[in-house]
């Protein structure tokens, strides 16, 4: 658990100390010196419970740790059902056949992934655990 923590803490400094001179205009293309933290969660369509509360505490820890990233969008999340057709792209780049967590690390062009699926299904359905060690 203290690594996950680490690599969160690692994932959040780095996102923070990011070059804060971008451009405002949404666009296509990722700017490549701003740095971006997507959260992406990936299931299919038959959940079970566990894969719903990983959701569930996901968006509860980002709304009430991250509320400032998120609307600043340096955080995203999106939530992709790897059964759809237009998902297939993004569920091959991060080999997601079913449930999981990610971490896409953006800094300078370059992408770094951390995947927390085995702790989300250790902790998904205990939304204090789950959140203490992601914030």
């Amino acid at each position: 658990m203290k690594t996950i923590k680490f690599l969160i803490v690692l994932a959040i400094s780095l996102l923070l100390t990011s070059c804060n001179h971008q451009n405002k205009n949404k666009s296509t293309s990722i700017d490549k010196s701003v740095s971006k933290m997507e959260v992406l969660d990936f299931h299919s369509t038959r959940r079970c419970m566990t894969c719903n509360a990983i959701e569930a505490n996901t968006k509860y820890t980002l709304n009430t740790y991250f509320a400032k990233e998120l609307q600043t969008e340096k955080i995203t999340f999106q939530v992709i059902n790897v059964d759809e057709k237009e998902n297939e792209k993004i569920a091959e780049k991060f080999e997601a056949s079913g449930t999981a967590l990610i971490l896409n690390m953006i800094k300078n062009g370059k992408e770094t992934q951390i995947n927390l699926t085995d702790f989300a299904f250790m902790n998904g359905n205990d939304q204090e655990i789950f959140s203490k060690e992601l914030n």
